[in-house]
């Protein structure tokens, strides 16, 4: 992070930390109250293998209103269809996060295979507004994204049963938009992983 930072101040670019989840129409169980002797029960209309991949960034510079952007991927049932994103779809989430925060940034993401591909290597190494970092490997504790995915099945996403894949995406573009409003939510995904930001200045 420090070599990032140093980086980052010399660009002027922002940080910005990426990852990607699934979710499906089975909710993810959270704890909740219920009467006492009585465990709560949510029941869920039938099986469904609907699923919805979102990529998100959090986005960091000293100074600016911190930033989440995401990119949702909704699963084609058909067999053979792809059911991940594809390095073309990290460029493009790429492109739209540098036109979005009008800066250089630099990008941090884990060792996912997708990231690691010639077609995104040759693109940052053409386009000088791009840097990419990768994360050590097994460490999604430095990854302030997996705080956002934390805030979705703690709170909106939990424990609730949804009717249909429409259901599904709304609650969860709903719940996306609510933490894009509220940048001390990003922040404090920040702050979880002990990930310092600090702005040096030069004597």
């Amino acid at each position: 992070m420090a070599a990032g930072g140093r980086t980052a101040a010399a660009l002027g670019a922002w940080i910005v930390f990426e990852d990607e989840a699934g979710f499906a129409m089975t909710p993810p169980r959270a704890r909740t109250w219920g009467r006492r002797g009585h465990t709560p029960v949510v029941r869920v209309r039938g099986r469904s293998q609907r699923r919805i991949s979102v990529a998100a960034m959090c986005c960091y510079r000293p100074g600016e209103r911190s930033r989440m952007i995401y990119r949702p991927r909704f699963h084609s049932l058909l067999k053979g269809a792809r059911r991940s994103f594809s390095w073309q779809d990290y460029r493009d989430l790429l492109v739209r996060a540098h036109l979005q925060l009008g800066a250089p940034i630099i990008v941090v993401w884990d060792n996912l295979n997708t990231h690691r591909t010639a077609g995104l290597r040759d693109y940052a190494a053409d386009h000088d507004w791009l840097t990419i970092i990768q994360l050590p490997s097994y460490s999604p504790d430095l990854n302030p994204v997996e705080g956002v995915w934390s805030l979705l099945r703690r709170g909106p996403m939990a424990n609730t049963a949804f009717t249909d894949p429409d259901h599904l995406t709304g609650t969860l573009r709903r719940s996306l938009a609510h933490i894009q409003r509220h940048p001390e939510l990003v922040d404090g995904c920040l702050s979880e992983t002990g990930l310092p930001l600090t702005q040096t200045t030069r004597s």
